[in-house]
């Protein structure tokens, strides 16, 4: 009987040969893999419900003011330690409580998004959802169009 002799190329093309078909099955198979990244349960594709009840709602806006007084105070205390006039803290809370909405547009601009956003409601009460506060809306959609022309 011969003795089997093999070369360095030769080993290097038998195994180049049976690795082909395997990376070739395994590169076929793996298509449908990454068509899943970013889905299933943990994925962000769909929005946030906000949890039912007036209890809640109220009680957020209670800890946001709490924590709003809670950085002006601390804010007003550091100005005081520094030698600085302190923050009014009443003053200051209640110009960031109140409701921001400054609308400088065309009247008729105004209206047209004023009915896009009751529009908007209505699909939104449709599909069981919260309405959005109309003023604030506006004013919100007004200052998006602002930047659109720079």
């Amino acid at each position: 009987m011969l003795p089997l002799a093999l070369s360095n190329g030769d080993v290097i093309l038998i195994v180049f040969f049976i690795a082909l078909p395997i990376a070739a099955l395994a590169f076929a198979g793996a298509g449908a893999v990454y068509k899943e990244i970013g889905k299933g349960a943990f994925a962000m594709d769909h929005e946030m419900h906000p949890a039912r009840g007036g209890a809640g709602e109220q009680v957020s806006q209670q800890v946001q003011e709490a924590e709003i007084r809670q950085m002006l105070e601390a804010k007003a205390f550091r100005q005081a330690q520094r030698g600085e006039q302190a923050l009014d803290v009443e003053a200051e809370m209640t110009k960031l409580m109140s409701p921001k909405v400054e609308v400088r547009a065309d009247p008729a601009l105004v209206e047209e998004v004023r009915q896009l956003v009751v529009a908007r409601n209505q699909r939104r009460l449709r599909s069981g959802k919260e309405p959005l506060d109309v003023e604030v809306e506006i004013a919100r959609q007004l200052r998006d169009l602002e930047g659109l022309g720079q």
